[in-house]
């Protein structure tokens, strides 16, 4: 069986009403609130997509012991022009790490901070 190698990610953050708020400015959407019956200590609002399209679905979320930040794993978002997103993010709070460059063939990506200190990256093909 052939599949993408991501099937679903996770964004940990420490303020989920700032962070809630960052990504929907940059990427325009709202996020869904995800129920959780069993863990009151979770709280997790995803990306709406579908799961049966191309692309990986995920989700923020503020967990007890996990901290946001650092730049272990970079989750990147599909953009049609990734400086459009990357000048909302500044616009919402965050910082440009690396502003939009080309990767060659492959197109162009942009590398940002959010609110909660996560390095983010965005890819376009133009």
């Amino acid at each position: 069986m052939s599949v993408n190698a991501v099937g679903w990610f996770e964004i940990y953050v420490n303020d989920m009403n700032r962070a809630k708020a960052f990504y929907e400015k940059v990427f325009t959407q709202e996020l869904a609130p995800l129920h959780n019956a069993t863990d009151s200590d979770l709280e997790m609002w995803s990306f709406v997509g579908e799961m049966n399209q191309y692309g990986a679905p995920g989700a923020l979320v503020k967990m007890e012991g996990c901290k946001a930040g650092g730049a272990n794993v970079i989750v990147y978002f599909s953009c049609q022009d990734c400086s459009v997103e990357e000048s909302r993010a500044v616009e919402a709070g965050g910082k440009v790490f690396k502003s939009k460059f080309s990767i060659g063939e492959y197109g162009h990506i942009a590398l940002i901070e959010d609110t909660e200190g996560n390095m983010i990256g965005l890819h376009s093909l133009q």
